[in-house]
């Protein structure tokens, strides 16, 4: 009974996911129709390409890759439209998108290429960040293809950039791709260590932004402490000032 009823929760969550996926979907394409300006278009391309990207929780294999299918095509659509506009940051977002399909379906070859494509507009950029994870993905598909040596050289190239200008959460998710190319090669003893290195950097982290925000806390309390003293202005009162004036014509009355 209990199996039965996780079995149907599972379904509707399933199906749930896949009405709001067509809904998107729906939406998206209804919005490219309507736009009559060619610029705007290679966002809205990306965008439902990007819906159909979220293959990766649905289990009917023919579902799975009529998606990966429509991925391809709807990235391909959008990079065309950011070529022609010279939309770099654009472009790298398609490549990303394309090597992650080729990936998954395992042609090796294609997505390294875009990979790399990525990784270079990143590298033309100076944009550290994109870099590195250009180079971990990259990693990835060589690990895929049990390219281990080729696989490490990104990793050790990531590795060095993220610890020389001190990016923490990439140099974590380095020592895990680490751990996971040193687990391929049954190295379960670096294995370990890399995997262990990755915890202790993100505990770090952890413990880092608690101080930071016990800091800001504090800095607040002490704010709303301080009370700012009125200015008290003295008022010169009305029967003083009578009081004056009365002694003041008794004066010139006795003289």
């Amino acid at each position: 009974m209990k199996k039965s009823f996780t079995l149907t929760l599972f379904i509707l969550l399933a199906a749930s996911k896949l009405f709001a996926y067509t809904n998107d979907l729906d939406s998206l394409k209804t919005k490219l129709q309507l736009t009559t300006i060619d610029s705007l278009k290679g966002n809205i391309y990306k965008q439902i390409a990007a819906q159909y990207l979220q293959y990766d929780t649905i289990k009917h294999s023919g579902v799975k890759r009529y998606y990966q299918s429509e991925a391809l095509n709807y990235t391909m659509l959008a990079l065309h439209n950011y070529s022609y506009y010279a939309d770099t940051l654009g472009m790298r977002t398609c490549y990303d998108y394309l090597a992650k399909v080729y990936q998954s379906q395992k042609k090796y070859s294609q997505a390294k290429w875009f990979f790399l494509q990525s990784n270079k507009i990143s590298r033309n950029k100076h944009d550290t960040f994109n870099i590195i994870t250009s180079l971990v993905k990259l990693s990835g598909v060589k690990m895929d293809n049990k390219d281990y040596k080729l696989a490490m050289r990104d990793l050790n190239e990531a590795l060095t950039l993220s610890t020389k200008n001190k990016m923490p959460n990439l140099e974590a998710l380095v020592q895990e791709n680490f751990a996971f190319l040193y687990n391929r090669m049954k190295n379960y003893e670096k294995g370990d260590q890399a995997s262990k290195r990755a915890t202790e950097i993100y505990e770090k982290i952890k413990h880092d932004d608690e101080l930071k925000s016990i800091a800001m806390q504090t800095n607040h309390d002490s704010t709303q402490s301080k009370k700012v003293t009125p200015v008290v202005k003295k008022k010169i009162s009305v029967s003083t000032k009578k009081s004056n004036k009365t002694n003041s014509t008794k004066k010139l009355a006795s003289l």
